[in-house]
């Protein structure tokens, strides 16, 4: 069910915006795969075993990123997911990410919710413990053709009210996805805005601890 044609990682350091130079580069990166999509021309009514065979696929692409962008888990401060489906594929197919790509990242960052629920889609249920990555990890999905433009969302990991983290990275394979294929992508960041200043709640004042707030 799982057959990747490419891998295709991003890492990139932004150090100012015609403003002042912070003391540290904002640093950004994403990864890309692109697979054969095994629904592709017809209408399958039972997808849902397919994010199961997913799930590795998002363990191993969280951990690549991460290493591709060389700093240690603690520095990821917000992250993001998206999917393009190629044309004789549907929407649907693309949702098929929310759950292993989302838990991915959230697994890597210290959550502590319940694989298995969260699974079913019974929401962030705790075991006993704050963890981290507590806010949802946020998406984008399109149906599009060769070189379609995604613009991946990033919020913060833990709260997603913090308007400093709000933020979207462009992501393109060239050539892909062809008619029967798909591209999954997860994002992550170091840190907000590179000259954040339009208020909201900052990342210091997170109290709720609810993935919100």
């Amino acid at each position: 069910m799982i057959e990747i044609r490419r891998v295709l990682t991003q890492v990139e350091d932004i150090h100012h915006e015609f403003g002042p130079v912070p003391e540290e580069a904002l640093r950004r990166g994403t990864i890309a795969i692109v697979m054969t999509n095994p629904f592709a021309g017809r209408y399958v009514e039972d997808i849902v075993p397919m994010m199961d065979a997913l799930t590795p696929v998002g363990i191993d692409m969280a951990q690549q990123l991460r290493q591709a962008m060389d700093v240690p888990v603690d520095r990821i401060e917000s992250y993001g997911k998206g999917a393009i489906v190629g044309s004789a594929g549907e929407l649907e197919h693309g949702a098929l990410w929310h759950v292993p790509g989302g838990y991915a990242m959230r697994e890597l960052l210290g959550w502590k919710g319940d694989r298995v629920a969260y699974a079913k889609g019974l929401g962030d249920v705790k075991t006993g413990q704050k963890g981290n990555a507590l806010a949802i990890v946020p998406a984008t999905k399109k149906v599009g053709g060769p070189g379609t433009m995604l613009d991946v969302p990033l919020t913060h990991i833990n709260a997603s009210y913090v308007r400093s983290h709000f933020d979207a990275i462009e992501v393109k394979v060239p050539g892909a996805p062809a008619a029967d294929e798909l591209v999954f992508i997860l994002a992550m960041s170091t840190g907000a805005r590179i000259h954040q200043r339009v208020g909201g709640l900052k990342a210091a004042d997170i109290a709720l601890w609810n993935g919100l707030r």
